[in-house]
């Protein structure tokens, strides 16, 4: 992908410290029941369509308060591809800026990725099949679930716009686009707090990023965590006339959207495990 020296602003979304009374709630049950403390870039971007996090939210819900979406994705994780990244020793990552706080904060920033990411591919997955028509018609499978123990807090995201413009080219060069614009995933937004080791990271992740056959892998990664969309959909009780289904204009917005984060959320899942795998224990 081309080096994109200015990179223009993220891909539309509502931020956790932006969000109105409705959307903050909806926020917080996320959260809760991902396990993370953070909203996800997906569920941010849908919050900025009008109605449309509702919609999904209101749909999806109960398949997280029994738990069974995001145990499905957890169990769908299958091995890896490739090869683990070359571990760390204490002494190179110091010379990467990163001390020993430094060193947990980002195993932190991993296993957050690696808990929610396949979360995300399912969400996406039953969101594409409830705006291509599916009507569920179940019910919930179980009335309560204990989402596993809440991760460390994750630092702010960095700006690239704010940042110098080797730290803007470098994550430029882990980014894509979604409805047309620039997006980096978190995962890199928060490394770049430790630009030498945003570098490291990149220069691990480039070739296998960028690979035919490792994309091909990753995609098959996606494809078995997204096909439990349909029994994810089965146990669901009907929808809700509250929350309309989003008009023609604003589901292309989102499939297309879907299309970006299934090639994303894979990667997160690849590379945040390679990356946290390296740091000494």
């Amino acid at each position: 992908m081309p080096v994109r020296e200015s990179p223009p602003p993220q891909l539309s979304e509502i931020g956790e410290d932006a969000a109105p009374e409705a959307t903050a709630r909806i926020y917080d049950e996320i959260r809760t029941y991902c396990g993370v403390r953070c909203v996800s870039s997906l569920q941010r971007y849908l919050a900025s369509l009008h109605g449309v996090l509702e919609f999904a939210w209101g749909a999806l819900r109960p398949a997280f308060l029994d738990g069974s979406l995001p145990e499905t994705a957890w169990r769908r994780v299958a091995a890896l591809p490739g090869r683990p990244h070359p571990p760390l020793s204490p002494a190179a990552l110091r010379l990467l800026g990163v001390d020993g706080e430094s060193t947990e904060r980002i195993r932190g920033i991993c296993e957050s990725f690696i808990r929610v990411a396949p979360i995300n591919l399912l969400f996406a997955g039953c969101l594409e099949r409830l705006l291509g028509g599916a009507w569920p018609e179940g019910v919930t499978k179980r009335e309560s679930w204990q989402p596993p123990p809440m991760l460390a807090p994750l630092p702010p995201l960095v700006e690239a716009t704010a940042e110098p413009d080797d730290l803007r080219a470098v994550l430029s060069q882990l980014g894509t686009e979604i409805d047309g614009k620039p997006f980096v995933p978190g995962l890199y937004r928060l490394l770049a707090r430790w630009p030498p080791y945003l570098a490291h990271a990149a220069t691990m992740i480039g070739p296998e990023l960028h690979s035919a056959a490792a994309r091909v892998e990753r995609a098959a990664i996606a494809e078995r965590i997204v096909a439990a969309a349909d029994d994810i959909l089965a146990g669901l009780p009907p929808l809700s006339d509250a929350h309309p289904p989003p008009g023609a204009r604003e589901t292309r917005a989102i499939l297309q959207a879907i299309g970006s984060y299934r090639v994303t959320s894979p990667e997160m899942i690849v590379f945040a495990t390679r990356l946290r795998d390296a740091l000494p224990a």
